[in-house]
């Protein structure tokens, strides 16, 4: 998936990252401000790239505020992002059409 413009997902609420992804070149870059990095720096930046593979993003700036997030919120956060920043909503569509249109809603910001 290509990266078209900037976006965000998350807060900076305790126990939640704020994901903000821009286009970028030359692969991932990973700018990670952590208040648990000593111990968990590595794994929280695992989850981003694996979760921008897993997504077929190949080139995006990617700076991550982290309060704590458990790995769960921390690949939400990031799919979030990537969808807002490629301009997809198809997610949105598939998520309605499985029934869940308010946590769509909700989770794209659309509420």
């Amino acid at each position: 998936m290509e990266i078209v413009k900037t976006s965000v997902a998350g807060t900076l609420e305790s126990s939640d990252i704020m994901i903000t992804l821009e286009p970028g070149s030359g692969g991932i870059e990973i700018d990670l401000s952590s208040i648990v990095e000593k111990q968990f720096g590595r794994e929280i930046r695992r989850a981003i790239r694996e979760t921008l593979q897993a997504l077929q993003v190949q080139n995006a700036k990617v700076t991550a505020v982290d309060k704590g997030a458990l790995d769960c919120a921390i690949r939400a956060r990031v799919k979030t992002a990537v969808y807002r920043a490629a301009g997809n909503n198809t997610a949105i569509g598939n998520s309605v059409a499985a029934g869940n249109s308010v946590a769509a809603a909700y989770d794209w910001g659309i509420l």
